[in-house]
């Protein structure tokens, strides 16, 4: 009897990895490239927002010239036009990404959290070379932008 069920929990383990390498493997091309330009798009986001995030928390030192490349490089990839990137089935459930089902529920509100990311990094960008005070006064909307529209629309992570 013992050896009756070691071939059956062996088969039950293949089909459950099978199926899900069959359902991951199965997206579009048009699918896998948009979850990678969004994964890509907020991997640039974080690269700028982390020396700025750094100087307003007094984690690092201010640097003007520095501060203002990565506020200016944040509000132009804020305001990138990424509506391609929302493709209908690049949920969590699918493809390694963290996007909630609810995006495609509320659009609307997608593009009006990007529109509140817009105004405030584009802010940011306008003061971030004049001084620390002027980076931190426009810093705290930044990241409330960005911590609104990850608690809306962004899975936790495991």
């Amino acid at each position: 009897m013992k050896r009756a069920i070691k071939p059956i929990a062996l088969l039950a383990t293949a089909i459950t990895f099978t199926s899900a390498a069959f359902a991951d493997g199965h997206l579009s091309r048009e699918q896998s490239s948009a979850i990678e330009a969004r994964q890509s798009h907020m991997q640039l986001m974080l690269f700028n927002f982390g020396p700025i995030a750094a100087m307003a928390q007094d984690k690092a030192p201010y640097d003007s010239a520095r501060a203002a490349q990565a506020a200016a490089n944040l509000a132009a990839v804020a305001g990138l036009d990424h509506t391609g990137y929302w493709i209908e089935g690049t949920d969590s459930s699918v493809g390694g990404n963290r996007a909630k089902a609810e995006i495609w529920t509320d659009l609307d509100g997608l593009i009006e959290a990007n529109q509140a990311l817009v105004t405030s990094t584009t802010a940011l960008a306008d003061v971030a070379g004049d001084g620390i005070d002027a980076l931190k006064a426009a810093f705290g909307p930044v990241g409330k932008s960005c911590g609104d529209c990850h608690e809306t629309y962004r899975t936790p992570r495991n």
